[in-house]
């Protein structure tokens, strides 16, 4: 079951769901808007062969950078990692999904790859995978409403014990 505004207005009125920070106005009919944060790690300019295996870690191969006023330009076929301004912590029996925002993905920018799930019981801000699939280069702003998340019931209720709980940087 998704949650509707009245629903999620509810869930964080009685503290069982936290966004912060938090405004009424980012709820819409079944989904919180939230804002890019102004952290990022982008990818080391190295030609060298990444494996995909369980120990490959995304540290090794990124670094982190911070912007304030000025843009972070995302070229064509560009992938960065941001993380939402918002942090959000969930209870145990909801989880939540990432969405891009249409305005945006016409443009061709992908806010999340493939990890856009955020499990029951997590807690932090939301990390993005951000790609750039147009043709042009992508001017992207802190502050800026980049996605939504969409809240489900879990049943049974169940909790996020990884590595990634209490994740404040991309």
């Amino acid at each position: 079951m998704i949650f509707t505004r009245e629903k999620i207005l509810e869930l964080v009125a009685k503290g069982e769901v936290m966004i912060e920070p938090f405004d009424d106005a980012q709820v819409g009919p079944g989904s919180i808007d939230l804002h890019l944060g102004n952290a990022f790690r982008v990818f080391k300019k190295a030609r060298e062969v990444v494996k995909i295996k369980e120990e490959a870690d995304y540290i090794d191969v990124t670094q982190p950078i911070t912007v304030s006023s000025e843009p972070l330009l995302l070229e064509p076929g560009e992938l960065v990692h941001g993380i939402t301004r918002e942090r959000v912590t969930l209870p145990s029996n909801i989880s939540g999904r990432i969405e891009g925002r249409s305005r945006f993905a016409r443009l061709g920018l992908l806010v999340h790859i493939s990890s856009g799930f955020i499990s029951p019981g997590s807690d932090g801000r939301v990390v993005l995978e951000i790609a750039n699939l147009s043709p042009s280069t992508l001017a992207l702003y802190a502050g800026t409403k980049i996605c939504q998340i969409i809240l489900e019931e879990v049943t049974p209720p169940a909790k996020y014990v990884g590595k990634f709980r209490g994740q404040m940087k991309p």
